[in-house]
């Protein structure tokens, strides 16, 4: 049993409830005496997100007692990253919930998204489901808003939010104690993003987790991207193919409109009709709209482009399909089109009615612009599987299978260098979380070596002391 007067005696204690060797579920559980006394907060508390076998991790009680954590510090609004804090709560946390402004506002509409998808699939496991949107609304009401460099304590602890660059409002967090500064690096954005600002640097920290998603690929730029997008649509057009693009319902979709809207006002692509098929993507692009003019989060050249008047958002062509007898009247449209649909990795969504529709269509194209977790439908499409299983029918893969890492909201092998290399002289340890092993290892000797710092990959449910 780990006691305060072990904590007094090592300083800061560190445990991996998620994150570990796996890409999704991130959960940091962080311990500290203080001088004077005891804390125990949660940086994030995500639900596992792809292969049935992570998801069975959702249903299990967490590791630690809910009722004795003090606050939970959230890096950004993906699920997996705050997906079980309704679940969290009912298990008897309250106390109190941190996140920049933005991260609260998507994290409402996304927690209550999820809310009915768990609900959902809980049915069809025969199990309860984890929470209810009374939980939802409850846990809202302990959620309190910092800004970047807002500086705030916790009993012993200093906090400080900094701009990640990932999606809007995300955020790498740098906690100090007893003179120790520990950074979680959340997700880190791919730089230069069109629409938030780039990832902010610090130069200093004992200790860093540093994500691993892309630890061993570089992306192409953003000139090449949007290229293979162009090509991409060209060639399906030509066809007379649909165009299949299974987007996350946040950021994905709407850098895919910013560059769409470039795109179509210059007339580098053909007009045909462009479906945004995703209730959540198009109620989370309000929550950019009223950000949209705040330097604070977003780029200083997507907010003169707004100021300018150019509706970013909403463009020739472009239609949304808010309800489900929308989504339905896509299929009464004529190729060639292009259907951008959640979820991002083809595990649910109506992407998947589209992708019934068309995958077995070899004039069409299916397009993956974000990572695909080991064991998910988007992954093994993309690895060039035969046939894939979809609400209980057997769908044969004919159409054309594209995929454009530089879409992707996380920083590759080079950005997360960088990021770490401003603090190498001060770093006595880096642990490698949210990532597959074989991401994790390239990076982690790519690190030691070019470096020089000491990095490791932790387990889950493994204890560290600082």
């Amino acid at each position: 049993m780990f006691s305060s007067k072990n904590l007094y005696n090592y300083g800061m204690k560190l445990t991996f409830y998620g994150g570990a060797k796996n890409i999704t579920g991130s959960n940091y559980l962080l311990e500290t005496s203080g001088k004077r006394q005891a804390t125990r907060i949660l940086v994030d508390c995500g639900l596992y997100q792809g292969s049935s076998f992570c998801e069975r991790h959702n249903y299990e009680p967490f590791p630690y007692d809910p009722k004795t954590i003090e606050a939970v510090l959230i890096t950004h609004a993906h699920i997996d990253h705050i997906g079980r804090l309704p679940q969290l709560y009912k298990a008897g946390f309250r106390g109190e919930i941190f996140s920049t402004p933005p991260t609260r506002d998507f994290s409402e509409q996304l927690l209550i998204d999820s809310e009915h998808l768990l609900i959902k699939e809980a049915e069809e496991k025969k199990l309860m489901p984890i929470y209810n949107l009374e939980d939802v609304n409850k846990v809202m009401a302990l959620w309190k808003t910092i800004d970047y460099h807002q500086k705030f304590k916790l009993a012993s602890l200093e906090i400080e939010f900094y701009d990640a660059g990932h999606i809007l409002g995300s955020s790498f967090i740098v906690v100090s104690a007893d003179g120790k500064r520990i950074v979680f690096s959340g997700d880190l954005g791919n730089v230069p993003a069109p629409l938030v600002r780039d990832t902010e640097i610090i130069k200093e920290a004992e200790y860093a987790l540093i994500e691993s998603t892309y630890g061993n690929r570089i992306h192409e730029g953003v000139a090449v991207r949007k290229d293979i997008l162009e090509d991409t649509i060209e060639e399906t057009v030509k066809s007379g193919g649909v165009l299949m693009i299974p987007a996350f319902a946040m950021e994905r979709t709407q850098e895919l409109l910013f560059e769409l809207n470039e795109l179509v006002e210059n007339g580098r692509i053909p007009k045909v009709p462009i479906f945004i098929d995703s209730p959540l993507a198009i109620k989370l692009t309000s929550v950019y709209k009223k950000y949209s003019q705040n330097p604070n989060y977003f780029d200083q050249e997507a907010i003169s482009m707004f100021k300018k008047g150019d509706a970013i958002f909403n463009f020739p062509g472009l239609k949304l399909a808010l309800t489900t007898e929308q989504s339905k009247e896509i299929n009464d449209v004529s190729a060639p089109k292009v259907i951008i649909a959640g979820a991002g990795m083809s595990q649910g969504g109506r992407i998947l009615h589209h992708e019934r529709r068309y995958l077995s269509d070899s004039k069409s194209t299916i397009l993956f612009i974000s990572y695909q977790v080991n064991g998910s439908l988007g992954r093994r499409i993309l690895e060039g599987v035969k046939a894939v299983k979809i609400f209980g029918e057997e769908i044969p893969v004919k159409c054309r299978i594209r995929a454009i890492a530089g879409y992707s909201a996380h920083a590759d092998q080079n950005r997360l260098l960088d990021w770490l290399r401003p603090m190498k002289l001060s770093l006595k340890k880096v642990f490698l979380v949210q990532g597959e092993e074989d991401q994790m290892l390239p990076l982690a000797q790519k690190i030691r070596d070019e470096l020089a710092v000491e990095t490791v990959i932790p387990s889950l449910g493994e204890e560290v002391m600082l």
